[in-house]
């Protein structure tokens, strides 16, 4: 009866349910990290930025090997294979090690070199009367989506031909063109008051702070992963002494 309720008492503590399930949380994250990198890294080929192949391939092997490691850390706790999760906490070490020390020192500089590379990339379609189609499009679609006109004095940037997503039909963004104040605008007509170009780099900072800080939570996440893997090895190992014990008849009662 003493042994079984030993038993008992070492299932209820053990680790191994809890170990799981922040595995496979680990391995949803790191596959969320993954679809982030992989599309950041295409827009910015597809517009023709330079891109550090040494960051990104980084990124590529810190996002698939925590992948990978995660299905090691779930085979070594179901099986209770300790050599798997011996694996699984020397690359957890590395991977948070590396990710948070990278995002610490590369946040400010990521920081402002992607919000200002946007920025200027803005600027450079003034006047927007002799912007091209592309750009055109481009500024259509943040009007629409930031219900904004314009970049930086708002419908005046337009000129005598303010676009349809310049339109306004929301109470409180809405300025209503009186006269002649803008050419070829009817009169009365409702438009967006706010520019674009500072709601849009507020955006980006907020996405920018957003991406940076989900790195950084997922280093942290990854050292929760280290020291519970470590704590369900000393499990298994205790375990297993507990079993080799019973096996050959030395079981000392409350040696456990």
């Amino acid at each position: 009866m003493q042994r079984s309720a030993v038993v008992v008492v070492a299932d209820k503590t053990s680790l191994k349910r809890p170990f799981i399930f922040a595995c496979a949380v680990n391995m949803a994250l790191c596959f969320f990290m993954l679809t982030m990198t992989v599309a950041g890294h295409r827009d910015l080929l597809q517009a023709g930025q330079l891109v550090s192949n040494v960051s990104v391939v980084i990124l590529y092997i810190l996002e698939i090997g925590c992948l990978l490691l995660s299905v090691l850390g779930v085979i070594g706790a179901c099986r209770g294979k300790r050599w798997c999760l011996i694996l699984f906490a020397a690359g957890m070490a590395a991977a948070s090690q590396t990710i948070i020390v990278k995002t610490a020192l590369s946040y400010q500089d990521v920081y402002e070199t992607g919000v200002v590379r946007e920025e200027s990339k803005l600027l450079a379609m003034m006047p927007l009367t002799g912007t091209n189609k592309a750009n055109r499009t481009l500024l259509y679609s943040i009007q629409a989506h930031f219900k904004c006109c314009g970049l930086v004095e708002g419908y005046k940037d337009w000129g005598s031909t303010l676009p349809a997503s310049c339109h306004c039909q929301y109470p409180g963004k809405c300025i209503r063109l009186r006269g002649s104040a803008t050419l070829g605008a009817p009169k009365n007509q409702y438009v967006y008051q706010e520019p674009c170009l500072p709601i849009y780099v507020s955006a980006l900072k907020r996405g920018f702070s957003l991406a940076m800080g989900i790195k950084f939570g997922s280093g942290v996440f990854w050292v929760v992963l280290l020291v519970m893997s470590i704590k369900l090895m000393i499990q298994i190992e205790r375990k297993q002494e507990f079993m080799a014990l019973l096996q050959s008849n030395r079981y000392v009662p409350g040696a456990f």
